[in-house]
Formats: structure tokens, sequence, C-alpha cells
């Protein structure tokens, strides 16, 4: 499991710009079961979103897709956890994919 914690390097008016792109790629990778969660830090300063892949280059070449990343308006850093407690049914959702 990985904590993709993005941070915007532009305005808010051009991440506006893109974010009907941007969801749609969060859309994409939500139906291929990569996505669990996702939405905005507060203050509006970039995102978090929760995701399930093999591994942590997986996780990259999907990053590199997101509209942000594409167009240089934000910058995420990844980090891998290995969740060990849970709600049973976040339990089921990662034992699904394991």
């Amino acid at each position: 499991m990985f904590i993709i914690d993005i941070t915007y390097k532009a305005p808010t008016t051009s991440i506006d710009e893109h974010m009907a792109s941007h969801v749609a790629f969060l859309e994409k990778y939500y139906q291929s079961g990569n996505f669990i969660a996702s939405g905005r830090k507060e203050p509006r300063t970039g995102g978090i979103i929760l995701a399930i892949a093999e591994n942590m280059q997986v996780v990259e070449q999907i990053m590199a897709q997101d509209p942000f990343y594409v167009h240089q308006l934000a910058e995420w850093q990844i980090t891998e956890f290995k969740p060990t407690k849970s709600v049973k049914a976040f339990a089921a959702l990662i034992e699904g994919h394991a």
C-alpha cells in the first residue's frame, strides 16, 4: 500500500484548469483497483491518494500520467507502508489485492 502526497507548485487557478483531466485520471485508476481513496489537503495545497500496487515503480508509472504532473503543476512523494491494523472492511479490500 502507498500514500501519495501531492503538493501543488502552481496557483490554484492553474490547478482548476486541469481538474477535469485530473479527475478522469483518478477515475481510471479507481476502476483498475489501484486507487482506494483520494482527496484535497486542507488548506488546499495539494492532495492525498491511497493506492495499492505491486511495487513503487508501478505507482511511479501511474503518477507520471497525472495531468498535474504532466503539466508541471504538482510534485509528489510516495511512501510505502504495510498496514498491520485496520477496520475489517479495509482489511478485506487490501486482502483482495494481495
